[in-house]
């Protein structure tokens, strides 16, 4: 299966860190936000196209591990991976690494639903993710 994946590069501002001089968690989430947008540009799934087509995709799953500290200054590679389901679901994984040394220094997982313009959880594929999926992923 053909796998999905951008990568690019972020700056680590002192406003992200913490009284312990390292990212403060919360950060985290804005990165792999930072991550989604960037492979919707990259791939023509951004959030733009899923509210044009009447729904939204909000997180139901997030979780991260931290495996080395994140410092101010540092300038990390954020890479996304798009994993393939038959449901509808959107899910990434992440991994973070240290651009210098390419050392692991988090990774994570999130999970998508579709909901219509009522809220509702839409429990199969909209048609224009069906349309996305075969674009990228049909032999």
């Amino acid at each position: 299966m053909k796998h999905l994946q951008s990568t690019f590069t972020i700056k680590i501002r002192f406003s992200e860190i913490d009284a312990m001089r390292v990212v403060w968690h919360g950060a985290y989430a804005k990165y792999f936000e930072d991550a989604r947008e960037y492979f919707g540009d990259a791939y023509g799934l951004g959030y733009k196209l899923i509210e044009e087509n009447g729904y939204f995709a909000p997180i139901v799953d997030l979780s991260f591990q931290y495996k080395k500290p994140l410092t101010y200054g540092m300038t990390p590679e954020i890479t996304i991976t798009y994993r393939f389901t038959e449901a509808a679901k959107i899910i990434f994984d992440y991994e973070i690494r240290d651009a210098s040394t390419q050392e692991v220094m988090a990774t994570g997982t999130s999970v998508q639903v579709f909901m219509d313009r009522n809220y509702e959880l839409v429990w199969i594929n909209p048609p224009f993710y069906e349309e996305w999926k075969k674009k990228w992923f049909s032999e």
